[in-house]
């Protein structure tokens, strides 16, 4: 409008699909263009209504085709005698990528779609003698029409008025183009560009043969291919790869929010996070835990000798930080949300997760770095089993388009690339098409995940794994290959998000070992896409084989009962030994650590008690901490249902844990 344009405004103000009407939403563009002093009327048409193609009746192929492919034909139709008259025209018909590679459940908008390509490319040549130019774009724009199905960070960093300048250039009566067809977004031109100039009609066209330079370029196959080179263009926004500073365009303007001196350093509310062995299970199964392999049976039943949580469950806690919006109370980060990408993540643990608890997490704002068309917060979570530090977490969060505020551009949190030489290991898991589905029931209910109309619209076949399930997927891989999956040898992860993978796919993890350290990358089998990088896990060294007995700060309760069971072996022991004819071994955990270790053996000579780790064979082995061991054996806890709760643990001869009674109530006379 600001550059004499007469603009017509074509919103139906309806539901996507045509249902319902209402003139507010043209109108009140209308209105901007208007006080901007510019010309334009409201039109009120363009609808979607994507069925799978055996769905779809006559009226929804007929409306679609009305509205896209007629209605252009018609304003075009009523333009063409005046553009001849004068000998000059000038005309952009909208497509879409769904026409020029298809899209699942998008058959009628796609035939309309490819059909206005063909109506353009013969209005150029029927043109050309009179001066008419007819050109094609293919937009990826979010919009009122597209703001339901496609992933808000998507539709925010990809606002038409980054595709405006584009079609303002192709509008000028300098412009020659004729019979092309642009597949545009922000992304890709300021890409091109590489300027630190804005996003202009002047812009497009001084840079014009660059934008239009395709040498060594790919051409994607299909929907999904076009959109994921869009994605990983924004992706390299962050990286410095070529995308420089841009204050003077849109997008930085609004970056007048970002304020690192009132933002580094700031902490946001506490967050509470409680769970039980069910959540550790269920997360095991969400990054691909199977009962097919027999050491991950630890990690899937809660009965098992060794039931652990996965180190990784790590970030499950801290994400409740974000999760309950505590980001948008920090003074100096006045930014939209829905325009926040997960660029890479990093988790250590301190000790062993428990498989059950209350954990506390406290977030503060380390770093904000100014990337230029993009800002990175730096978020880091501590969490907490009262006052005992587990794990420490740091998010690395790009939001698209808050940059150009003049901020540092790196932060002393620096990438590790893997060596250059052939892998040491590689490990590859096929995901399940369910994969997705089943991740987010550990707290991600992002419909990016689930819902195929929703993922659609972003150009993905299906909907998108979690970054954080192939996180999980990678650290296991890992502890498989390198720990024997032993859950306290990890001590670190650091991963940087590159690609989305699709549930269904194969992710292979190449692994390099350095010392302690194992190097990671991580690939989409079936394409060899990368969709991890930069990453490594720190394993702490393995020990020497022996269980590890922490001092007894403060003693223990069991220490009591056994020192009366001892007592009254010595005095019954014969008589025990034919009433149970069993060895028994006890470990007694504190704070989910092995503390003290006991072997009753009451199948030789008059009985013995031993206390420390035992060289002889043991019948039966219980895990018990040194709380609920005092439950049972005051006859508070039942051992059954202690063993059913997932309390008392056995392994060995499990029958012979009936014959506890014997030895706690009747000998130990309690």
């Amino acid at each position: 409008g600001v550059r004499g344009a007469s603009v017509v405004v074509n919103d139906l103000g309806g539901d996507i699909k045509g249902g319902g009407k209402s003139s507010n939403a043209a109108d009140k563009v209308v209105e901007e263009i208007k006080a901007k002093g510019g010309k334009a009327v409201a039109n009120y048409g363009g609808i979607l209504r994507d069925r799978s193609f055996g769905r779809t009746s006559d009226l929804d192929w007929d409306l679609i085709h009305r509205v896209h492919l007629r209605g252009s034909f018609m304003v075009t139709r009523a333009a063409w005698n005046h553009m001849k008259k004068q000998k000059f025209g000038r005309i952009i018909m909208t497509s879409s990528a769904a026409g020029i590679y298809g899209n699942f459940g998008q058959a009628n908008y796609s035939a309309a779609k490819l059909g206005l390509l063909g109506l353009a490319n013969t209005l150029a040549i029927e043109g050309q003698k009179y001066n008419i130019h007819c050109n094609t774009i293919a937009p990826t724009a979010g919009s009122r029409l597209t703001e339901t199905v496609m992933p808000p960070v998507l539709c925010e960093s990809l606002k038409a008025e980054y595709v405006a300048p584009l079609v303002l250039w192709l509008s000028h009566d300098q412009c020659q183009e004729n019979g092309g067809l642009f597949e545009v977004c922000w992304c890709w031109l300021d890409w091109k560009m590489k300027k630190n100039q804005g996003m202009f009609p002047e812009t497009v066209r001084d840079q014009w043969d660059n934008i239009c330079d395709f040498t060594n370029a790919t051409k994607p196959a299909n929907i999904n291919e076009s959109v994921a080179t869009l994605v990983e263009v924004l992706s390299r926004v962050e990286t410095d790869e070529g995308i420089a500073p841009n204050p003077t365009s849109a997008m930085a303007t609004a970056a007048s929010g970002i304020s690192p001196l009132e933002a580094v350093g700031q902490k946001l509310p506490e967050s509470t996070f409680s769970y039980s062995q069910t959540q550790c299970i269920l997360y095991a199964l969400g990054v691909g835990m199977s009962t097919k392999d027999d050491d991950h049976l630890k990690f899937l039943y809660e009965g098992h000798e060794d039931f652990s949580c996965l180190p990784t469950f790590g970030v499950i806690p801290s994400q409740a930080a974000m999760m309950d919006g505590g980001l948008g109370s920090v003074p100096g980060l006045n930014f939209d949300f829905t325009r926040l990408l997960h660029g890479e993540q990093y988790l250590e643990l301190f000790k062993p997760l428990p498989t059950s608890g209350t954990l506390t997490s406290q977030a503060r704002i380390a770093d904000v770095l100014d990337k230029g068309s993009g800002a990175v917060i730096l978020l880091d979570v501590h969490t907490y089993s009262g006052k005992e530090l587990l794990c420490y977490n740091q998010y690395s969060l790009f939001i698209v388009g808050a940059g150009g505020f003049g901020g540092k551009r790196t932060s002393d949190k620096s990438t590790v690339a893997h060596p250059n030489r052939t892998p040491d290991a590689v490990m590859t898991d096929t995901t399940t098409r369910d994969q997705a589905a089943l991740y987010r029931l550990s707290g991600d209910w992002n419909p990016l995940h689930i819902d195929p109309s929703f993922a659609a619209m972003g150009g993905f076949k299906s909907p998108i794994l979690h970054g954080l399930c192939s996180f999980g997927f990678a650290a296991r891989h890992v502890l498989k290959q390198y720990a024997n999956n032993d859950a306290s040898r990890f001590k670190s992860i650091k991963v940087r998000f590159v690609k989305p993978v699709l549930p269904g796919q194969s992710l292979q993890t190449e692994m390099w070992k350095e010392g302690n350290r194992i190097h990671i990358q991580c690939k989409v089998k079936e394409s060899g896409a990368v969709v991890l990088s930069g990453a490594y896990v720190d394993l702490h060294a393995a020990a020497d084989g022996s269980p590890q007995i922490l001092p007894e700060a403060g003693g223990l309760k069991s220490e009591l009962v056994f020192a009366e069971i001892g007592r009254r072996i010595k005095d019954l022991g014969a008589e025990m030994v034919k009433k149970v004819n069993a060895v028994f071994g006890w470990e007694i955990t504190k704070g989910g650590n092995t503390a003290a270790q006991w072997t009753i053996d009451l199948k030789t000579g008059a009985g013995a008690l031993h206390k420390g780790p035992y060289s002889g064979k043991t019948d039966v082995t219980i895990t018990v901490s040194d709380d609920d061991f005092m439950e049972v054996v005051q006859g508070k806890l039942n051992p059954q249902k202690a063993f059913f709760a997932g309390k008392l643990k056995v392994r060995g001869n499990i029958m012979l844990s009936q014959k506890l009674e014997v030895i706690l109530k009747d000998y130990a006379k309690l």
